[in-house]
């Protein structure tokens, strides 16, 4: 189940992850990040914030590369 909004979801080292989710751009995640792709393998960053894409136009998928800006 969720956490509710007044619970901030916790990463291993207790501190709280903040994502910012935009309606026409990419995920927003506060890094340093693991993101596990659909075929199981593991991708990772250490930037202090990463933008995930989410429409899957990118070409460097699963970061952003502000390929959505060409259709949006």
């Amino acid at each position: 189940m969720p956490n509710s909004p007044s619970e901030p979801a916790r990463c291993p080292s207790g501190e709280a992850r903040r994502v910012v989710v935009r309606r026409k751009g990419p995920m927003l995640v506060e890094g340093p990040v693991e993101v596990e792709m659909e075929d199981g393998s593991v991708v990772s960053s250490d930037r202090f914030q990463v933008a995930l894409c989410t429409c899957r136009r990118s070409r460097r998928y699963p970061w952003c590369d502000t390929s959505h800006r060409d259709r949006a």
